[in-house]
């Protein structure tokens, strides 16, 4: 990796509408999902601060784990950002940004957005036709441009791409890492955790 020391951060406080249920707390191959995120991501980055909603109950996390809230309900990554990266301040340079829903992110595909990110205040994988925000590299720095963007309500993602030096990493770059880009598949509904579940299994 390219020098810096990078943490990771797990966002956990969304609704989980869509699922029906609270993703956190979804049973994975022997272990539940935020833990296993929690785990797997450790193996690239550490510390790792997890962010939940303010009134969230979260799954029992290993010791080294730090547990932060959101300063509100229902404002999107950006403020959960914001949480994890000022829960980082002292302790790493940058952060890998992750959902608590992909059950299979590889750390070679983390370890190698790392090394891409260069002088840039953030590295965003393109894939698909998107951005992937909740699967990114930020510097610590971009702190107060959160802030600002939080202040003014401007709550998407790719607003703060605009407001600082930005590394686009397309597909190409990463499929040696993570061949399926499986990193970047989160889970939405019953059907798609129902399918990660076989394949799991099966593999």
């Amino acid at each position: 990796m390219n020098g810096i020391s990078v943490g990771g951060i797990v966002l956990c406080g969304g609704q989980s509408q869509r699922m029906g249920r609270p993703k956190a707390w979804l049973p994975v191959a022997g272990e539940l999902m935020l833990p296993r995120v929690v785990r797997l991501l450790g193996e690239a980055v550490r510390p790792v601060v997890v962010v939940a909603a303010p009134d969230q109950e979260v799954p029992p996390l290993s010791a080294d784990v730090v547990v932060v809230r959101d300063e509100a309900k229902g404002r999107g990554p950006l403020q959960g950002l914001a949480a994890g990266l000022i829960a980082l301040r002292g302790r790493a340079e940058a952060a890998y940004l992750s959902s608590c829903d992909v059950p299979f992110v590889q750390p070679a595909f983390v370890r190698r957005l790392i090394d891409l990110l260069g002088d840039a205040a953030i590295c965003v994988p393109r894939a698909g036709g998107y951005h992937h925000p909740l699967a990114a590299v930020y510097r610590l720095e971009v702190v107060n441009a959160v802030a600002q963007l939080l202040s003014e309500d401007r709550l998407r993602p790719f607003f703060l791409f605009e407001a600082v030096p930005t590394r686009m990493v397309e597909s190409a770059e990463l499929t040696d890492a993570d061949p399926t880009l499986q990193t970047l598949r989160n889970l939405n509904t019953p059907e798609e955790y129902e399918k990660a579940l076989r394949e799991i299994g099966s593999g």
